[in-house]
């Protein structure tokens, strides 16, 4: 846990007690301050009760008395409409901050300069921040550095080990984090080591009123940052890079953005030539990986992922190179970067291989809960796909993906969703309303046993949300896990966990 003592003898509200609202809560009390924390929820107050986090109904508070307000990334700081805690704070004149903020504080206080000796990298993008996430913490653990990794997955930034000064390379500790727009817009003097925006496309309009706001509070996250890595493979991002290009040329103490992409080699940058992501400069393309059978990063999208991962990481790995092997250090690189991308056991429900039955490979894309994510799954593959789609739609249900309806020999239609999604793809694949998972599993698996492909595949990449029939996507893939780990002949790969 970090310590959070620049709150220490002051008293603060903490409103939205989750996981990490949690875990905030008892790293304040650990540092010293006095805590006050509710939520709307009985489930949160009776967890925070457990947990010997004070509770103070915020409602009825003098909120005169509070040095800030650290608000769960939940809450709604300005849209639909702020928060009530939100309104009390600011009419108090009270700060509201998250918890990657006091994140922030507590570094900048023990970690001087752009942080070399603790760096934090910090990712974020509409879509492949987890796995990019993920990907980078797995390079920097193969290489033997000491990795903390949380944020917007797995572990609240709060409950990772605190950051600290070191003098040597192999015993620096890095913090890699996911953050989101709703964690960044709380966290205003985040300033990263290294900062990755992978790409914009509109989402959480609600939460934030325009898309042009949205994109606003990642792009002042990459200006903060010291060594800035952004795709160029959107339009919105191009622009982003084109700004930090120009603000930066003119400053000797800015790093000139990086540039990454998962379609091309982009010059000077990091992006792919058919199968590998290697460096460009000077029109000279350097592989540095290939993903050729990798297939915890199939696709284009995946490819960003990796060479963003790569220039987060490079700068040190370098280092580290020249120190271990001065006279081979590229290729004691080389050799590090490919053990680390061939162990990488990809993300449970995004792209996770769950196994074969003979040639037939089962694909879990729970995760991908609309259809630009489900997009990438299809890409991913050129024909025999069989593939399981449904559940509570999305607006704009799944015609985007007209283009890539000629690679799917069958669609298995599950949950709300399946009567509309026939009439979508009734005069373009052929289709079969299951209504259940367990149905549409047995039925794919059924087909793409008799197709005559190379490797069929049985891709369960729903483009929906799954609360009509499942709890959420990480319920809908375990169910899907183990429907498949039930056939005959089943070779299983194994959780990604």
């Amino acid at each position: 846990m970090i310590r959070v003592a620049t709150f220490a003898g002051r008293r603060v509200a903490v409103f939205g007690l989750g996981g990490s609202g949690l875990a905030t809560a008892r790293a304040l009390m650990a540092g010293g301050a006095d805590v006050a924390a509710w939520d709307d929820g009985d489930a949160g107050r009776a967890a925070a009760e457990a947990a010997g986090v004070p509770l103070e109904d915020l409602k009825t508070s003098d909120w005169r008395g509070f040095a800030a307000l650290v608000l769960s990334p939940g809450v709604p700081l300005t849209h639909p409409e702020p928060h009530w805690t939100v309104k009390l704070a600011r009419s108090a004149g009270v700060e509201v901050i998250g918890d990657v903020e006091l994140f922030a504080r507590e570094r900048a206080a023990v970690i001087k300069g752009i942080g070399l000796s603790c760096p934090l990298i910090c990712i974020t993008g509409t879509n492949g921040k987890s796995t990019t996430t993920a990907l980078t913490a797995h390079i920097l653990k193969t290489a033997g550095f000491d990795v903390q990794m949380g944020g917007n997955i797995g572990t609240p930034i709060l409950e990772l080990e605190p950051p600290v000064v070191h003098e040597t390379i192999g015993e620096r500790r890095f913090h890699v984090i996911e953050v989101s727009t709703f964690q960044l817009d709380l966290a205003p003097s985040l300033k990263p080591t290294f900062g990755v925006l992978l790409n914009l496309t509109p989402d959480h309009i609600d939460r934030h009123g325009t898309f042009e706001n949205y994109a606003a509070i990642k792009e002042k996250m990459i200006a903060a940052s010291h060594f800035a890595i952004i795709g160029v493979d959107d339009e919105h991002c191009r622009h982003v890079y084109s700004r930090q290009a120009i603000q930066r040329s003119g400053n000797a103490n800015d790093q000139v953005p990086t540039g990454i992409s998962g379609d091309k080699p982009v010059d000077p940058g990091i992006g792919v030539l058919r199968t590998k992501v290697g460096t460009t400069r000077d029109k000279e393309f350097r592989p540095l990986v290939d993903l050729a059978g990798v297939g915890a990063l199939r696709g284009a999208h995946n490819a960003q992922n990796v060479a963003a991962a790569l220039a987060a990481t490079m700068p040190m790995l370098s280092m580290r190179a020249f120190s271990e092997d001065p006279a081979n250090a590229n290729a004691y690189l080389e050799a590090l970067l490919e053990k680390a991308i061939a162990t990488f056991p990809g993300l449970p429900h995004r792209m996770e291989e769950v196994g074969h039955v003979d040639r037939v490979l089962f694909i879990n894309d729970s995760k991908a809960t609309n259809a630009d994510s489900t997009e990438k799954a299809l890409s991913a593959f050129a024909r025999d796909i069989y593939w399981i789609v449904g559940g509570k739609a999305k607006d704009g249900g799944i015609t985007a993906l007209a283009p890539y309806f000629p690679r799917v020999a069958k669609a298995y239609l599950i949950g709300e969703a399946k009567h509309d999604f026939a009439a979508t793809l009734k005069d373009h694949v052929d289709i079969s309303c299951c209504g259940t998972l367990e149905n549409a599993v047995a039925a794919a698996a059924k087909d793409a046993a008799l197709s005559s492909g190379a490797e069929p595949v049985v891709l369960l990449s729903p483009a929906c949300a799954s609360y009509d029939q499942f709890k959420n996507f990480e319920v809908r893939g375990d169910t899907f896990r183990s429907l498949v780990a039930a056939l005959p002949g089943v070779a299983l790969k194994g959780s990604a966990g």
